[in-house]
């Protein structure tokens, strides 16, 4: 796991024909605004989480982002613990974030 600027993740991840972006909020969350091309998958709902985590890629490069940074930081170490050799955390989260959005 990874923690990287807004720059850093967005450049690293604008380069990587890898990558896959994951967001971890609520769906009440997701639907105020997300970053195009992001999956989303609730780390609140804990059992679902580790269930559709343990189904990526673990070959993919994920760029992990929530609200503040924090969330997604977890999201990381759980993706890590499952196999997946590559998170990426947006330090700041979408509130920091300063790239396209869909709401």
């Amino acid at each position: 796991m990874a923690d990287l600027t807004q720059q850093q993740w967005c450049e690293q991840c604008e380069k990587d024909d890898n990558a896959v972006i994951l967001d971890v909020r609520t769906d009440a969350e997701f639907e105020e605004g997300y970053i195009p091309g992001a999956i989303q998958i609730d780390i609140f709902n804990g059992a679902e989480f580790l269930q559709r985590a343990k189904q990526l890629d673990p070959h993919k490069n994920y760029y992990v982002y929530c609200r503040s940074g924090g969330r997604s930081g977890q999201a990381c170490m759980l993706l890590n613990s499952v196999g997946v050799k590559n998170a990426y955390n947006l330090k700041g989260g979408i509130m920091e974030y300063k790239g396209e959005t869909i709401n």
